[in-house]
This record gives structure tokens, sequence and C-alpha cells, in this order.
């Protein structure tokens, strides 16, 4: 059997605790890969402008470039309109075939959210949910969960990751600020950042 991680997100930008979440669930799991997917309009994201298409995909490449286990899918990126996981990961499935497994890696705030995105409960049938918790995080309420979206505390798997207190948020932040992001991102994200004057 084939496993392979999709990690989904605005990537707006990418950053290193993106990068070291899908490194860490890929080496616990076994993974033989995991898939970035930048989303091209997403649609619950609406409270700031974000950066092009263009610029998002790009700089996840130049992110994961140096790991041969990472790769991008511009799937989401190349279509009009707004981009629903469910329709990514049914695509995903139908492309590698019923030998390979995928692990839909999402975060505590977008696990919070899950029952509201476009059919759940198709998501959870097509997928293993990897719900990343960070250490002194509450942990979501599987009852909760379960009566929203009936079988998914079969299909969800919680897994503990090393914190790192980065977000794309605060890095937007820093660079509109002048302060420094190195570290944050990394190095040719950090000049990519600098040469199309993003977020600035």
């Amino acid at each position: 059997m084939i496993k392979i991680g999709v990690l989904g997100g605005t990537f707006d930008p990418v950053h290193v605790g993106h990068l070291t979440i899908a490194e860490e669930i890929r080496v616990r799991l076994g993974l033989s890969q995991v898939i970035f997917v930048p989303a091209g309009l997403p649609w619950m994201k609406t409270d700031h402008e974000i950066a092009s298409r263009v610029h998002r995909l790009e700089m996840v490449r130049l992110a994961i470039a140096s790991n041969p286990c990472f790769e991008v899918l511009a799937t989401e990126i190349e279509e009009p309109g707004p981009s629903y996981s469910v329709d990514t990961i049914e695509k995903l499935a139908e492309q590698l075939g019923p030998a390979t497994t995928l692990f839909f890696i999402v975060g505590p705030d977008a696990l919070a959210t899950i029952s509201c995105w476009k059919d759940p409960s198709r998501l959870v049938r097509l997928c293993q949910i990897i719900a990343v918790t960070r250490p002194h995080t509450p942990q979501a309420d599987l009852r909760v969960l379960e009566s929203a979206i009936p079988g998914i505390s079969a299909r969800i798997r919680f897994i503990d990751v090393m914190q790192i207190d980065i977000s794309s948020t605060e890095i937007r932040r820093r660079v509109k600020a002048g302060v420094p992001i190195r570290h944050m991102v990394p190095r040719a994200v950090e000049r990519y950042i600098c040469k199309h004057k993003l977020y600035s």
C-alpha cells in the first residue's frame, strides 16, 4: 500500500512551521511523500488581501525544492473560483488509484471548522484525517465532531508535533513593519518576498 500525505493551505507565505509538520508527519506515519496543495481562492479566508496565486505557488515550490519527498500540486491554483478540499482529495484518489491511501493533514483551527466545509462526510470517506495537535493545546472533542460528521471518529488520528510558534499572519506583519523574517521562512522564500515586495 502506498501512503501519501496531503497538506493544503493558503501558504501566504509558506513557512518553516509548515515544512516541519509535513516532515514529522511523513516520518512518523511512513508516508512515501507529502503533497502541498496551495488553495486557489480560499473561500473561508476573507479577512485580508491574499498574495496572488502565482506568488504563493512559487513560494511553495522554492520552499520544498530541497526535499525529494515533498511535491506541490497546482490543481487548486489553476482552477478559477473557490477551492474545496473534498474536490481535490477526490481527484487525487481517482488519479492515484485504490492502492494508495491518502492522509489529509489538518491543524487544530481547520479541524474546528471542518463540519462547515463542503461535504465533510464525503471527505472523511475518501481519506484518513491526520489532526495535528500541539502540547498544552486543547484537543477537539471527538463526540462533537462525530455528532456533526457521523463516522469521523473512525477516520481521524491525532498526532502531537513539535510546537513552532510561527504564523503566516505574523510573517506578513513583520514584513510590513520592516522586521526580519530570517529563519521563519526558507531563505529562498525570504529572497522571493523581498524581490517581489510582497506584504510591504
